[in-house]
């Protein structure tokens, strides 16, 4: 079981995540989206295509564009559509 914590809470936690460039990507519904925020940040891999962010909301304390995902992935990223990643001090625990 792979699990994501941040500010001592479970943010996301699956058996089923892909691995990119040393990151876990989760199914987004093994994401607790009560944590999530909406963010404006977005970025551009050359691989992989456009990203959005969240804002991690726990307890009060915000992590800003702590979560990232691929709404529409390019076809060699296909296989993390529909899943998040994370940064910013989040701990991936496997």
């Amino acid at each position: 079981m792979v699990r994501a914590i941040w500010n001592g809470q479970v943010i996301a936690e699956s058996e089923d995540t892909v691995m990119v460039e040393g990151n876990h990507y989760f199914p987004r519904d093994a994401v607790n989206a009560t944590f999530l925020k909406d963010s404006n940040k977005t970025t551009v891999c050359s691989w992989k295509g456009q990203a959005s962010y969240h804002t991690l909301d726990v307890g009060g304390q915000m992590n800003n564009d702590a979560a990232w995902f691929y709404p529409d992935p390019k076809k060699p990223a296909s296989s993390i559509k529909d899943r998040i990643a994370f940064w910013r001090g989040v701990t991936i625990e496997e």
